[in-house]
């Protein structure tokens, strides 16, 4: 087996161990103009979780030190509770694609 091909496939693997790390480094290292793509997509798609989730976070302090009274505040954890849960489905997606493009690469 190629080990480019490894290498690619590890890149989209690496959200497990190592996100948007391991892609990264074999970015900036590698010189294969096809590892580079892959390597490529695999950051983007480690970092979207990574900024959904500073988004949240920081949505979610603002929210509660900006919240007065206590009907506003069931409503914003409400909507807080919904986020999350978007953010955990995209977070799920995210994960299944990575892997499915990880075998494409190796059967490719």
């Amino acid at each position: 087996m190629d080990n480019n091909k490894i290498i690619s496939a590890l890149c989209y693997v690496s959200l497990l161990f190592a996100p948007f790390l391991l892609p990264l480094i074999v970015y900036l290292v590698i010189n294969n103009n096809e590892v580079k793509y892959h390597a490529k997509r695999a950051f983007i798609s480690h970092l979207i979780p990574v900024v959904i989730g500073m988004l949240l976070g920081i949505f979610g302090i603002f929210g509660i030190f900006s919240v007065t009274s206590t009907e506003i505040m069931n409503g914003f954890v409400i909507s807080l509770f919904i986020f999350m849960a978007i953010y955990f489905l995209i977070t799920i997606i995210l994960l299944i694609w990575n892997l499915i493009q990880a075998v494409r690469v190796l059967k490719a």
